[in-house]
């Protein structure tokens, strides 16, 4: 905006997403848990959500996100015994589950339909890659690691499409737990700042141009924050100007965030209605529609609004300086809640125990994406 600094309206969006988290915290009062206990839980949540946010900014590799779930796991595995009661964390698995939802109905304000054209050449790839992560998610997870379904699923999403952002999509879809969902999340995490931190290194000594490492860094780089960290140190490191190959190539792979919900919506379905779950007058439309969570319709209410506002407010201050800077900053804040909200969940003692076999499928599944990538960045780009 004219009238303030990029730093003071910056830090005006913070203060907005913080107040927007306790309005929303106001507003489904009813549906949490009763008690003095749900109050700390959304103070305690959004304070770490602010934390996060504020460190995230003073790096490029770890995203707010991912550091609200390390920061809610550190904070209940260091505190004292007692300091966090069951009713606390109750309302904290609550927070996780709308906070998510939330979310993701935001990140929808901050895509549009267009966004899929502007690097086509790029989807063949990205689908390719999708079946690739699935397939040895479900083979090597399910059938070899004995990993449940859900967390082959989430491993999966977040390997190929965009890390903990499709994890946070995918999990309310298929009725994931919020331990499964940190363990997705981890396992993520750790290969993702492997790729971050070493991608660039590796393009160097093989001798890959920009477009290779680009289709490379765009395609096999999960977390969006860690594929535009890749970015820039590769620019640095070749004395690139306004390079922006990976981040193009990225939000593509973020728009299949709707194909996924919408898939794994129908099977969700189908699985209920061979469960007896679906009403036996509903029909397939019917249970489809039942297995569908419903922040997913106006996630995509939300894209069409946007790609509309977009053509229409072509060139516009209040829509490009204000608006689209606000849903973007408050989506990944909701989200930095919720994942906030999760770590409560977690302890290191089961990390260590029930997670190795999640992130052990988390390094699969990357190292299997990373080959197909880096075969088709040689082969065609």
């Amino acid at each position: 905006m004219g009238f303030l600094t990029s730093s003071a309206f910056s830090w005006l969006l913070l203060a907005v997403c913080a107040a927007a988290a306790l309005l929303y915290a106001l507003i489904r009062r009813r549906e949490m848990p009763e008690g003095r206990a749900s109050r700390a839980a959304v103070l305690v949540c959004v304070a770490l959500a602010l934390a996060a946010t504020l460190i995230g900014r003073a790096q490029r590799y770890v995203g707010a996100p991912m550091l609200g779930l390390l920061m809610g796991m550190l904070l209940v595995n260091l505190a004292p015994a007692g300091w966090f009661s069951s009713d606390y964390r109750r309302a904290s698995a609550f927070m996780g589950k709308t906070y998510l939802s939330f979310g993701i109905v935001l990140l929808g304000a901050t895509l549009s339909f267009e966004d899929l054209f502007n690097a086509v050449y790029a989807l063949p790839l990205i689908v390719f890659n999708m079946l690739l992560s699935f397939g040895v998610a479900y083979l090597v997870g399910g059938r070899l690691m004995g990993v449940s379904g859900n967390v082959c699923t989430l491993v999966g999403s977040g390997t190929c499409v965009c890390g903990g952002t499709a994890i946070a999509a995918i999990s309310p879809v298929i009725g994931a737990e919020e331990e499964d969902t940190a363990y997705a999340m981890t396992a993520i995490f750790l290969f993702d700042m492997l790729a971050c931190l070493g991608y660039p290194y590796f393009a160097m000594l093989i001798g890959m141009n920009s477009e290779q490492f680009g289709f490379l860094a765009g395609s096999a780089v999960n977390d969006t924050s860690s594929v535009v960290a890749a970015q820039e140190t590769y620019a640095a490191l070749n004395g690139l100007q306004d390079y922006a190959l990976p981040t193009t190539i990225k939000v593509v792979r973020t728009t299949m965030i709707i194909v996924l919900t919408l898939i794994f919506s129908a099977v969700t379905a189908r699985r209920r209605a061979r469960e007896g779950a679906a009403a036996l007058a509903g029909g397939r439309g019917a249970s489809f529609w039942g297995a569908l969570p419903k922040f997913i319709p106006v996630f995509l209410l939300m894209i069409v609004a946007n790609t509309l506002l977009a053509n229409l407010a072509a060139g516009a201050e209040l829509y490009e300086e204000a608006l689209q800077p606000l849903f973007s900053q408050a989506y990944k804040f909701m989200v930095t809640v919720a994942l906030s909200a999760i770590g409560f969940k977690i302890s290191f003692r089961e990390l260590f125990t029930k997670g190795l076999r999640p992130i052990a499928l988390g390094g699969c599944t990357w190292f299997a994406v990373f080959l197909s990538s880096l075969a088709f960045s040689l082969a065609f780009a």
